[in-house]
């Protein structure tokens, strides 16, 4: 049997919100595999699913650059050691400059503009990672609660290149906060893997386990339909009107815009996340 961890335990809870000690039975029985005893968890039906931002493990802060022309965006998070760096002036201005050096080259050499900001602030400083999404539609970003949480998306039209204007900015404006907000995995069902819909198949084939099996099929894609309304983004509640789904909330911005719309894609940070 492994020795399994108090700190193991608690970040199972914090996962999946189960008690305490089915998460250290679940770990047990796992020999200490952390997705495997979240599968078991849900299996059993005391857990939800694990959220795909993880436990934050860092301090720091996410910073955007964006194009004039809308047509290229990069997201990059830049850690320090404490909060309180984090929220300092020259920080947050150190943040921004590498995230517009970086979106005109990204493969630009920063180490020294590094060296010389930790030997400014006084702690070690991690330019952590970047992202960057190019459309020839718009590209717009949202940065939320002090550059914790940020997102950059590119909306699309099915005709080809798309301008920027009030109405389609003020749409991947909101796009981006709804993501920032719920945390989807993916845009559509068409972009959820078949390793995923396999393992939320087996998850839901156990919770049904006993049922006659006319009703193990209802339930089977009951449970499938509910994965895909919280991971896939088109299929989620628009946060700013749940009674509207964002594939809606696009189609209807569609005719008023006279342009078919999609999303391209889209890149949630969150710092300190697992990756």
């Amino acid at each position: 049997m492994s020795n399994i961890t108090k700190e193991a335990v608690m970040d199972l809870r914090e996962k999946t919100g189960a008690g305490l000690i089915d998460c250290k039975r679940a770990l047990t029985e796992t020999n200490g595999d952390l997705e495997e005893a979240i599968s078991i968890l849900r299996k059993k039906g005391v857990a939800s699913a694990a959220k795909k931002a993880g436990r934050e493990a860092g301090e720091g802060i996410i910073s955007q650059a964006i194009s004039e022309d809308h047509k290229k965006g990069i997201l990059v998070e830049v850690n320090c050691e404490t909060d309180f760096v984090a929220k300092n002036e020259d920080f947050i201005a150190f943040s921004k400059e590498i995230a517009v050096a970086l979106l005109s080259d990204e493969n630009v050499d920063l180490e020294n503009k590094r060296i010389e900001q930790v030997g400014k602030i006084g702690e070690n400083i991690k330019i952590n990672r970047s992202r960057s999404i190019s459309s020839s539609g718009i590209v717009e970003s949202y940065v939320h609660t002090g550059g914790k949480v940020a997102v950059l998306l590119s909306l699309e039209s099915t005709e080809g290149n798309l301008d920027s204007n009030e109405s389609l900015s003020c749409l991947a404006k909101d796009l981006c906060m709804h993501i920032a907000a719920t945390s989807p995995i993916c845009v559509s069902r068409d972009d959820v893997s078949e390793e995923s819909i396999s393992k939320e198949k087996d998850i839901a084939l156990a919770q049904a386990e006993g049922k006659p099996p006319q009703a193990v099929e209802k339930i089977v894609s009951g449970k499938l339909d509910k994965y895909s309304s919280t991971a896939c983004l088109l299929e989620q509640p628009f946060v700013k009107d749940p009674d509207l789904t964002v594939v809606e909330l696009i189609k209807k911005t569609s005719s008023d815009s006279g342009n078919e719309l999609k999303v391209g894609q889209f890149i949630r940070f969150q710092v300190g996340e697992e990756t």
